[in-house]
């Protein structure tokens, strides 16, 4: 079943001040910003690559699963070689998500995948860290980074890349660790040195993982239970395990989904079959997220829009979704207040709708 989605309420889905948890700043490389950046630093793409925007455009329309868009997507991340080019692509997707409504963000970024190209991690966070200043002081968000590490690659180079991410660690850049790329044959517990020896380091730094999009539910389990990681990434499969299901609303874990994402990569064919319902009525806390915006073809108002179509929630079911993410964030108290008070107001600015469900 469709539900409609009419302007008053596209136009309150667009107000909710709403928080992002899982996207990749690599993923956020428009076609158009690629071709330019291409250009600019003389880089000659594979011929095998889409040759035009319109031509990637359609590539990204049929990926056959996850592998099929990595492959395509490290080519992607080849244009980024100057600190400019991390600060660009960066302020494009802060600009694109406050378009959206979008008020905090906890960014993913790749350091493996630019260091074995022979970019200094300097120069990637140092862009990533330019913007998301600038982002604060001219569009009024908060953003923090999330270092993940390339599960396919091998856990000493994982532990390599930790050192030489410690002096960000220490001076408060880098917010967080997660755990990124194909799941399968990749289980979380390969990487339990690198989340412990980053956690004795830096004690406050917060952990999560992607787990449980292809992996079963015991991808899920095993973040948890091995990398002691307060949130998951992506997690539908959780659904598949009533003890897990308990836990992980027990202890309010929230879980970063991504449905626009899920049907791009053949996890699901339509947004309606993921247990977005399931999840909510059991009072486990998610947030809506892009993840790969410019390959899946929607950023963050665009997945709400697509889980309201096929959802139907009520604007009274959004508020309990937009205040999980805000409680499930990163970010201070003093910001949560901030961000529930701007929950209060568009509950009273939209208050026919609240009255009328």
């Amino acid at each position: 079943m469709v539900h409609e989605c009419s302007p008053r309420m596209t136009e309150f889905l667009r107000e909710l001040p709403k928080c992002e948890h899982h996207v990749h700043l690599e993923g956020t490389l428009e076609p158009s910003l690629l071709f330019q950046l291409a250009e600019r630093n003389n880089i000659t793409l594979p011929s095998n690559f889409p040759a035009s925007v319109a031509a990637c455009n359609e590539r990204y329309n049929n990926f056959a699963d996850l592998q099929d868009f990595l492959d395509h997507y490290y080519v992607g991340m080849s244009v980024l070689i100057k600190e400019d080019d991390f600060y660009d692509l960066a302020m494009e997707y802060f600009k694109r998500a406050h378009a959206d409504g979008c008020v905090h963000s906890e960014v993913f970024f790749d350091p493996q995948g630019h260091v074995e190209r022979g970019i200094p991690i300097h120069t990637v966070v140092s862009g990533f860290e330019r913007a998301c200043k600038d982002a604060n002081e001219k569009l009024g968000t908060t953003n923090k980074l999330i270092m993940c590490l390339l599960r396919h690659l091998p856990a000493a180079d994982g532990l390599q890349t930790i050192a030489s991410a410690a002096p960000y660690y220490q001076a408060g850049v880098i917010h967080g660790l997660g755990l990124d790329s194909a799941e399968k044959p990749f289980p979380p517990e390969l990487f339990t040195d690198c989340y412990k020896t980053l956690k004795d380091q830096f004690p406050h730094v917060n952990l999560t993982a992607h787990a449980g999009e292809e992996g079963d539910h015991t991808y899920v389990t095993n973040s948890l239970n091995k990398l002691n990681v307060t949130r998951i990434d992506h997690g539908v499969n959780s659904q598949h395990s009533d003890e897990l299901m308990a836990h992980l609303a027990e202890n309010q874990v929230m879980l970063s989904l991504c449905p626009m994402s899920n049907v791009k990569l053949q996890v699901v064919k339509d947004v309606s079959e993921l247990p977005i319902r399931k999840f909510l009525d059991a009072g486990v806390p998610f947030s809506i997220n892009s993840d790969d915006p410019a390959y899946f073809g929607g950023y963050i108002l665009d997945n709400y829009i697509h889980v309201h179509t096929r959802f139907g929630f009520t604007p009274k079911e959004w508020t309990k979704v937009v205040l999980n993410g805000i409680n499930g964030s990163w970010c201070d108290d003093h910001r949560k207040a901030e961000l529930r008070q701007k929950l209060q107001n568009v509950e009273t600015k939209f208050s026919d709708l609240m009255t009328d469900n």
